[in-house]
């Protein structure tokens, strides 16, 4: 007998991605249809992966069919789909599909549950659905959590059946979370380490912060003992989440505090450790203990000993998470501090340890920078290793520096590097390279983060451009690089320089060295660049950055710049969009050009501004009046006269330039013929005139203009 043919439905291995399923447009009524939740907040993301799967929420409740889906909507395929034209006396397809339905719905008959899982995928599918209103779902959401009452724990933990209680979760009340989370309770660490329940419990520590405490609290001696969840695939990443996005100060301290091993762990049950004191971390427990030297001891070896066992086992992915960056830090911190203000012995034993740590962790630092922690961590080696070991850091991060430069994070491990290192050679071929090449130049450019980067080449730690707290934390590691060790006295707050400093370069010629290596390739930059940079408003910053402080022949530059001005004035279309407009008719390109012309920024505290010793405005006003003003002042009288006379500051600060500084010009001759060609240009009674017209009409600065001209 020939055998039965069959016409079964392709893997989906095989079948290529399911198409997307076409969103039904609501029926109108009197009610809108809910919106979804607000979106959540990710994980800060490592800067050694281009993009990471978003591990926090399964938000495919709400999308596309899955395997699940498929098995609920089986019963409602079209048969006909199944048809195949088959030979004479064969079973036909129809048959077959049937036989194939009928097993199929005894093998899922046999699974445990099948009724209250069939059941509840039944209203699920109602409960979940985009298109009806707020008060039709809250109807099927207390249908669905009548179904699901006292069996949670009996379908969490099923692949397609998971999400019918996330949707619960998502869409239900306080009460029902409450309910769910009871009948949960006792079970956070077994749903931690599930592939589908994880996300269950992660909707529970977001959306009940009334019941965080107690979740987390379940996981204590067994995030790094007993169910090693740090080390587990699937928990380690609800331990992340909870602890960087939704645990609040005392809730981490815990977490962090398995680190410190068990004796700590039955101190803190026992109430003999302060809690005041452990709030602070490893530091504040140590000092509970006082002067017991072998405790503390202890204290650090387990803390070692449990960091050891997440750097030796990369391949899970804990060593990127803030928990560990925070414990590493803490650790870190208190190996400082006994450096600073110990003894001898305590110095050899802190150097010790930190170089151990070290050589455990030095191909992963990569995978740290990206936390506030982690790169504390990273800095601090850098602040007190040798020369070698910055070389080894430098090498390690070499191939993540433009996604460095982009994290706000990870670059001040850049700019820690760029304090500490007396090897600028090295740092030349390391970092600085990579930042100052065209296109990483363009990406910088592009964001706050990466504008910070390109400053921090030529104006380290200015006020201008990083604020107080950057600084500051910047700073941290200055008393290591210099030598300074804090409180050598008994109760002193002051510092006293040991000559013992891990740089031996003063920062002053470092800078230079640093400023000077990276100018050539920034000018040539804004050489081919300029025109298009100086149209938008934080890019004409970098601009003027470049232009005022960094070192060489800056003439390339500045034509460029000035040939953007070169252009008849107004522009024809210049009312639609700023890529149109005269770069005069843009505030920040006329602020550009005019912050050149007066030869610095004018600082508001002092009421005067600040020269750059590295630029000359007077050469940048004689340029300006070759290359904008041509031979008959064109462009630089219509700016003045013509349309919103948007040039008359400009014009102004040019005028000043040749007239206050052309004594120190380095070409006086060429100062003063430049100063005679733009008095003949603008003395004119035409130009005059048409500039005390714009005075009536209200335009701004042409008194300012008018008193200028009059000093030429």
């Amino acid at each position: 007998m020939a055998a039965t043919a069959h016409k079964k439905r392709p893997a989906k291995s095989q079948s290529g991605p399911a198409p997307k399923k076409a969103k039904k447009a609501y029926v109108a009524t009197n009610e809108k249809p809910e919106t979804t939740t607000a979106r959540t907040a990710k994980r800060s993301v490592p800067v050694t992966v281009t993009s990471v799967p978003n591990e926090s929420e399964n938000t495919d409740d709400e999308g596309d069919l899955d395997e699940a889906e498929d098995d609920a909507d089986l019963d409602g395929e079209d048969n006909d789909t199944m048809q195949v034209d088959l030979k004479e006396g064969k079973t036909s397809a129809r048959e077959s599909h049937i036989t194939q339905k009928a097993l199929q719905q005894s093998r899922k008959a046999a699974k445990p549950h099948s009724d209250l899982i069939s059941e509840a995928k039944r209203v699920w599918a109602l409960a979940r659905s985009q298109t009806i209103s707020a008060k039709e779902r809250r109807i099927h959401i207390t249908e669905l959590m009548n179904v699901v009452r006292g069996k949670v724990k009996l379908i969490v933990f099923k692949h397609d059946a998971s999400r019918i209680i996330q949707t619960l979760v998502k869409y239900g009340s306080k009460t029902e979370r409450e309910e769910i989370c009871e009948e949960l309770k006792g079970s956070y660490a077994d749903a931690a380490k599930n592939r589908y329940a994880k996300f269950l419990l992660l909707k529970l520590i977001r959306l009940l912060p009334s019941h965080r405490a107690n979740i987390l609290s379940s996981f204590h001696g067994q995030i790094l003992s007993h169910s090693r969840l740090l080390l587990h695939r699937e928990a380690s990443s609800v331990l992340a989440d909870a602890f960087e996005l939704y645990a609040n100060s005392t809730e981490r301290a815990g977490m962090v505090k398995e680190f410190y091993g068990k004796e700590v762990a039955l101190f803190s049950q026992k109430k003999e450790v302060d809690n005041e004191k452990a709030g602070k971390g490893l530091s504040g427990v140590l000092e509970t203990f006082g002067s017991d030297k072998e405790k503390k001891a202890r204290i650090l070896a387990a803390v070692k000993e449990n960091l050891a066992s997440i750097f030796n086992n990369p391949d899970k992915g804990s060593v990127r998470h803030a928990i560990v960056h925070c414990a590493t830090w803490e650790y870190l911190d208190v190996l400082a501090r006994m450096q600073d203000h110990g003894n001898e012995d305590d110095v050899k034993e802190a150097e010790k340890l930190r170089r151990d740590l070290f050589e455990s962790c030095t191909e992963l630092l990569p995978e740290m920078v990206h936390t506030r922690d982690g790169s504390r961590v990273v800095r601090e080696f850098l602040a007190r290793g040798s020369a070698k070991d910055r070389k080894i850091i430098l090498k390690a991060v070499k191939p993540h520096i433009e996604r460095m430069c982009l994290d706000d994070e990870a670059q001040m491990v850049l700019f820690t590097a760029m304090d500490v290192t007396d090897d600028t050679k090295l740092l030349q071929k390391s970092v600085i390279s990579t930042i100052t090449t065209p296109e990483t130049l363009d990406t910088l450019v592009k964001s706050p983060q990466g504008r910070r980067a390109i400053f921090y080449l030529l104006v380290p730690r200015s006020r201008r451009h990083f604020t107080i707290v950057q600084i500051r934390a910047l700073g941290d590691t200055d008393n290591a690089r210099d030598g300074v060790r804090i409180g050598i006295k008994q109760g002193s707050e002051e510092g006293a320089t040991t000559g013992e400093g891990t740089s031996k370069k003063s920062p002053v010629v470092r800078q230079e060295e640093i400023r000077r290596g990276s100018s050539e390739a920034l000018l040539k930059w804004i050489e081919e660049r300029g025109a298009d940079l100086v149209r938008e408003a934080a890019e004409s910053l970098v601009v003027g950055e470049i232009m005022l402080y960094a070192e060489g022949d800056k003439s390339p530059a500045s034509q460029t710049l000035l040939r953007a001005l070169a252009i008849p004035y107004p522009a024809s279309s210049a009312t639609s969009a700023s890529s149109l407009a005269h770069p005069i008719d843009l505030p920040h390109a006329s602020r550009l050009y005019k912050t050149l012309l007066q030869g610095g920024h004018f600082n508001h505290s002092l009421k005067s501004v600040e020269i750059s010793e590295r630029w000359d405005p007077t050469a940048f006003a004689v340029d300006f009046v070759k290359i904008v003003g041509g031979d008959d002042g064109t462009v630089v009288k219509d700016i003045c006269t013509k349309g919103e006379r948007n040039g008359s500051f400009v014009v102004a600060e040019l005028c000043g330039a040749l007239v206050g500084t052309g004594d120190v010009s380095s070409d006086k001759v060429a100062a003063k013929e430049a100063r005679e060609k733009l008095n003949g240009w603008l003395s004119t009674s035409e130009t005059r005139k048409g500039i005390e017209e714009g005075e009536k009409d209200g335009a701004r600065g042409t008194k300012v203009l008018l008193d200028a001209i009059g000093r030429l």
